[in-house]
């Protein structure tokens, strides 16, 4: 056989051996092959242990997949090119298949180039794939097989394939630019367009040159396929044939409430006894809560000769584990009851469940859009795309069973949705990603040519809020002080905080606000929705000082209970009672954890604990400062109603905030996050003083404060705050300090910790 120049050594023996001799390329009768052969063939060549039964089993399953046909195809291109594509609609195989021969590829060449991972978009489709495929490889997890996702490490030195989030593999990137450690990437789920896949996929093409050996597979819907073909220069694409029948049902006209529509429609299917589980695609994360609620009430009530409902809400890019293995719950398709799946927007890839027999669609969603203008994210309900349709169809069983309910006209799907979604880099804040660029420009990585183009306005504010920020030079480029904030796996302005509070010796706390944060909200809303039950519950944490100080005292308490060696159902039960995610405390605690490792790493200080004096507060509040001090809010009639510092945007304090349970609206709050929705809502506030404020913002940044009402009170603190230290200081000295500060407001006063 001819070999292609370039070829890795032992490549031409994967290609030539006859398909019945290879653990690779089995595509023949196994009773064509030797008996000999065939006890070499018993031993998996991952582990060297003899394969189960259970191998055998999940192989014949296997074979069955459409992508399966494309095997050979797919690895004779794999060893010929350096970039490959694959293009299939959903569930044909790809993500579990794709990954596993790449694996067997790097065997062959004994991992001369590296190891093979695979990205993937959101944390639970890597932790499940790779449970899958180290089942099928009748290999274990954590070993042969492994994942990484954030703040969760699953692998070893022995992994030979890792599945991991596609922002886990940039920020592998920081200490090791060109990925030398792997001989394949496999890049997954890039229809969805998120940030990180963006600018993985835009790397790409600076590493291949620098790294000849280097393979790349890239995985995608048909939709994508010929412009990834075109980006990376005409590589092979792979196309999976899959022919999927069922019954697809339009709605004659647009439905004044999809939602109700939708709910109306799944206790018809179940009324109707006809056989199979239900897949309900929603507009948002709100809905899917009030369709589990209005479920699992209607269930009570039901005829039980109907069957059980087993509602399983499905949070498409949420951050918290829930149980729903890859070959669907034990009841499935049995006599115990129906299961029904609720998920919305990009929670196509995470219906695992094998036995849906109906789909109801209402083609809707609702996304968060990043607005430049008030730096806050709006919430925008618009048509789902072409693709995402496409692919909420392939989740049926095929055949005459599978029937597809679309809330909406056909003529939607040709006149209001678009082919593909809109790309992340167009819609987000980008200041994490600059500031990844920033790093990157370090290692001679920083020019990168993307797909989509992102916003130039919300690039140029990036760099703005970077420089705000300190984490850029007078040149433009990363600052020491930089480099330490990329590091963390933080929004930019926690990062700085946590590094403000080395200075202010409270890092202790900050660590815990920065893992209470990033973490999932913490709070259950009260069955009743009753704000008396939720002051209640919830007035042993609240704390005077606002917000981030309530998140500190509920770790405590709750890490107090864990260090007590309590059993998790009774802690599970305490949260309960005080109206507490126990899932978001138990992450909290991970990712505190976390980020105190990386405080160690970086040899930075930590400080011992000492909430509750004064001047503690007084310095978790300066802390806070120095990174959010973009995000503060004026109560402009002392009702609770807070006009934004840089906008004149209104939003009102999130129903879960002590300060609102108490009906107490503080004049000047900080926050952590505002949100422009059905209600404008600032969440996780804390009260500071404008003294405070002047004395910590960069002078340049409150110069370039556009002209309100919240700018002249601040300027009239600034002036007492000057003629205050004009008065303390020596007389003749007073000319001199005048001078001084007005000199050093463009450098000395940009990080008052740098």
């Amino acid at each position: 056989m001819a070999v292609v120049p370039g070829t890795p050594p032992g490549a031409e023996d994967f290609l030539a051996v006859s398909p019945g001799k290879s653990f690779l390329l089995d595509e023949s009768d196994p009773s064509d092959v030797d008996e000999g052969l065939l006890d070499d063939l018993e031993l998996n060549p991952f582990d060297g242990l003899p394969y189960s039964s259970r191998f055998y089993e999940l192989l014949k399953q296997r074979e069955k997949l459409p992508i399966w046909k494309t095997k050979y195809v797919f690895l004779e291109s794999l060893v010929r090119n350096q970039i490959v594509v694959v293009s299939g609609g959903a569930k044909c195989g790809k993500s579990s298949q794709i990954p596993q021969w790449c694996a067997e590829y790097c065997l062959s060449v004994h991992n001369q180039h590296g190891t093979v991972i695979c990205t993937q978009v959101q944390k639970q489709t890597a932790v499940w794939l790779a449970m899958r495929v180290a089942d099928e490889m009748d290999v274990n997890i954590g070993h042969e097989v492994g994942y990484m996702v954030p703040f969760e490490n699953c692998c070893s030195n022995e992994t030979i394939l890792r599945y991991c989030t596609d922002d886990m593999l940039l920020r592998e990137m920081m200490s090791n630019p060109l990925l030398s450690c792997y001989g394949v990437l496999v890049i997954d789920d890039i229809y969805e367009r998120s940030v990180s896949s963006d600018v993985l996929l835009a790397f790409l093409k600076n590493i291949l040159l620098a790294r000849p050996g280097l393979k790349i597979v890239l995985i995608t819907p048909p939709e994508l396929s010929d412009k990834l073909v075109t980006y990376y220069g005409g590589v092979p694409l792979i196309e999976v044939e899959c022919s999927h029948s069922m019954e697809v049902v339009y709605a004659p006209g647009i439905q004044r409430d999809p939602f109700l529509a939708a709910i109306r429609l799944l206790f018809e299917i179940h009324h109707s006894q006809e056989k199979g589980d239900i897949v309900v695609f929603l507009a948002c994360e709100q809905e899917i809560r009030k369709a589990f609620e209005m479920i699992h009430q209607e269930s009570l009530h039901m005829n039980p000769a109907l069957g059980e409902l087993h509602p399983i809400p499905i949070y498409p890019h949420h951050s918290l584990p829930y149980y729903m293995p890859y070959d669907g719950l034990a009841h499935s398709g049995t006599d115990r009851g129906r299961n029904v799946v609720l998920t919305s927007s990009r929670g196509e890839s995470l219906v695992w469940i094998s036995n849906v027999h109906f789909v109801i669609d209402i083609g809707l969603e609702r996304r968060k859009v990043y607005n430049t203008r008030i730096r806050a994210e709006s919430v925008i309900t618009q048509p789902i795309s072409k693709v995402q349709a496409e692919m909420r169809k392939q989740i049926l069983v095929s055949g005459p069973a599978g029937k597809m309910f679309c809330l909406y006209p056909e003529e939607v799907t040709q006149t209001e949705m678009k082919t593909l979604l809109t790309p992340k880099v167009q819609e987000s804040n980008l200041t994490s990603m600059v500031l990844f660029l920033k790093r990157m420009d370090i290692a001679g990585l920083g020019h990168c040519e993307f797909i989509n183009g992102p916003d130039p306005e919300s690039l140029m504010q990036a760099l703005e809020d970077l420089d705000y920020l300190a984490a850029l030079d007078n040149d433009g480029n990363l600052s020491e002080f930089g480099i330490i904030m990329s590091e963390f796996p933080l929004d930019p302005q926690l990062s700085k905080s946590i590094l403000a509070a080395c200075e202010f010796d409270c890092v202790d706390e900050m660590l815990t606000l920065a893992a209470m944060v990033t973490a999932p909200s913490c709070f259950l809303d009260s069955p009743i929705n009753d704000d008396a039950a939720k002051l209640s519950s919830r007035m042993k944490f609240l704390h005077p000082a606002g917000d981030h100080f309530t998140l500190i005292n509920i770790h405590r308490e709750y890490n107090q209970m864990r260090r007590s060696n309590f059993r998790p159902c009774i802690i599970e039960r305490w949260c309960q009672d005080h109206l507490l995610n126990y899932s978001a405390l138990e992450m909290a605690c991970v990712i505190r954890e976390e980020l105190l490792d990386i405080m160690k790493r970086l040899e930075l200080p930590v400080s011992e604990p000492a909430v509750g004096t004064d001047e503690n507060i007084l310095n978790i509040k300066k802390s806070l400062l120095s990174g959010y001090f973009m995000q503060i809010a004026r109560d402009v009639d002392g009702l609770g109603n807070y006009i934004m510092l840089i906008h004149k945007q209104v939003g009102q304090l999130h129903p879960n905030s002590g300060y609102c349970l108490n009906h107490i609206f503080p004049e000047w709050v900080l926050f952590h996050e505002f949100s422009v929705a059905d209600r404008s809502c600032i969440r996780i506030a804390t009260e500071i003083s404008p003294e405070l404020f002047m004395q910590m913002v960069p002078q340049y940044y409150f110069s370039n404060l556009p002209p309100s009402e919240s700018k002249e009170i601040l300027e009239k603190v600034l002036v007492c705050r000057t003629n205050i230290a004009t008065l303390e200081g020596p007389p003749e000295n007073q000319g001199k300090a005048t001078e001084e500060e007005e000199t050093s407001s463009a450098s000395e006063q940009r990080c008052l910790i740098q």
